[in-house]
C-alpha cells in the first residue's frame, strides 16, 4: 500500500510534534509544509511555499494538517477544500467560534471532505487505560473523575513567552486553549454531559484572558467530573508537560491514580494495596506522544475506511460546552445542556 501525502500548514512552536510524529508513521510522508516564512524550510525537511493554494495544486495531498491559531482555521479550511483535499485535519482551539466551526463542517459536507479536529488528550496513553478499565467494569459503578491541571508556567511578566507568546493575548485562554483538551477527554471517558457549572478568574494581571478556575460537568447517571486548572502551580513530577497534572477516576469497587511521570496506579476498594496497572515510561514527542498516536489513528482509519475520533461534526458538542462554561462562569449558575 502506498504511502499518504501529507501536506502541512504552519512552523510554529507546537508543529515540531506534528512533524516529528508523521516521519515516524509507516503509513505517511510529509510531501510539504506552508509558511509565511519561507525560511522555516531549514526546519520542516521538506519543500515550502508560503501559498497553501500553491502547495495544494502542487503536490496533491492525500492529508493537510493545520498547525496554525484558530483565525486562520475557517479560511484554510475552505480552501483547502474547494481545492479537491479528502482530508483535513486542523488543530484546536477548532476555529474561532462554534459559529465558525459550524460553517467548516458545513463546507467540508458539500465538498466531500473529511475533517478531524487535533484535540489528542483523549489519546494519551493513561486516559486510554482508564477507558480500558472502565469498559472492562473493573471500577465497578463510576461516581467521579477529577482531573488537576498544574502546568507551573503562568507566573510573571514573562508567561508563556518563551513557546507560546500569543497566549498572552488571548480574550479566552485556560478553557478556550487547554480546558478544551479535558472537556473532549471526559466526555470520552464517561459519556454525555447534561449540564455543568463553571467558577473562573484571572490571577497573572498581563494577560488577557482566565488562567484558573473550575467546572464540573453533571452526567445523567449522576456521574461527575471535576476540572481543577491553575496554570501558576506546578505538580510533583521532574517535566510538569508529561502529564500537565494528576487525576483520580473513582468507582464503586476500585480507583485509579494518575501521577505527574504517567503512572498510573489502581487501588481495589477497602484495601490500601496499589497495582501499577501503567508504568512510568520516557515517551517520544508531547504528553504521551498523543500527537502520534491521533495522526497514526487518522492514517489507519483512512486506510481501512473506518471511523475517525473527533470527525469535526462529532466534535461540535465540545464548542458548546466550552460556551457553557463561560456563560456558567459570567452567570454564577448551573447551565443544563
Amino acid at each position: 500500500m502506498s504511502k499518504l501525502r501529507v501536506a502541512c500548514i504552519g512552523t510554529g512552536y507546537f508543529s515540531q510534534f506534528h512533524y516529528d510524529a508523521w516521519r515516524r508513521i509507516d503509513g505517511a510522508e510529509i510531501v510539504a509544509s506552508c509558511s509565511l516564512d519561507i525560511d522555516d524550510e531549514k526546519n520542516t525537511g521538506v519543500a515550502t511555499f508560503n501559498s497553501t493554494e500553491q502547495m495544494v495544486e502542487s503536490v496533491n495531498p492525500d492529508i493537510v494538517d493545520i498547525i496554525t491559531p484558530p483565525s486562520s482555521h475557517l479560511e484554510l479550511i475552505s480552501l483547502c477544500a474547494e481545492s479537491g483535499v479528502k482530508n483535513i485535519i486542523c488543530q484546536k482551539p477548532f476555529c474561532e467560534s462554534l459559529d465558525q466551526a459550524k460553517a467548516a463542517v458545513a463546507i467540508c459536507k458539500t465538498h466531500d471532505t473529511r475533517l478531524i479536529v487535533h484535540d489528542n488528550f483523549r489519546f494519551q496513553p493513561w486516559f486510554r487505560k482508564m477507558k480500558q478499565a472502565i469498559d472492562r467494569g473493573q471500577l465497578g459503578d463510576i461516581h467521579q473523575l477529577t482531573f488537576r491541571l498544574r502546568t507551573g508556567d503562568g507566573q510573571g511578566q514573562n508567561a508563556y513567552l518563551e513557546r507560546q507568546p500569543y497566549f498572552q493575548t488571548m480574550k479566552k485562554f485556560l478553557i478556550h486553549e487547554t480546558g478544551v483538551h479535558y472537556i473532549d477527554t471526559f466526555r470520552y471517558l464517561l459519556g454525555k454531559p447534561t449540564s455543568v457549572y463553571a467558577d473562573l478568574r484571572k490571577l497573572n494581571p498581563v494577560i488577557s484572558g482566565e488562567d484558573a478556575g473550575y467546572f464540573i460537568m453533571e452526567f445523567a447517571s449522576g456521574k461527575r467530573a471535576l476540572f481543577d486548572g491553575n496554570r501558576h502551580l506546578d505538580h510533583e513530577a521532574d517535566n510538569c508537560r508529561t502529564t500537565l497534572g494528576e487525576a483520580l477516576l473513582e468507582g464503586s469497587t476500585a480507583t485509579i491514580k494518575l501521577s505527574g511521570t504517567g503512572e498510573l496506579s489502581l487501588r481495589e476498594f477497602g484495601t490500601r494495596q496499589t497495582d501499577v496497572i501503567l508504568t512510568e515510561h520516557q515517551y517520544s514527542g508531547f504528553a504521551g506522544d498523543c500527537v502520534h498516536a491521533l495522526q497514526t489513528h487518522v492514517v489507519q482509519c483512512i486506510n481501512s475506511s473506518t471511523k475517525i475520533e473527533n470527525e469535526a461534526e462529532d466534535y461540535l458538542p465540545v464548542l458548546e460546552m466550552e460556551a457553557a462554561i463561560y456563560q456558567s462562569s459570567n452567570s454564577g449558575q448551573k447551565v443544563k445542556l
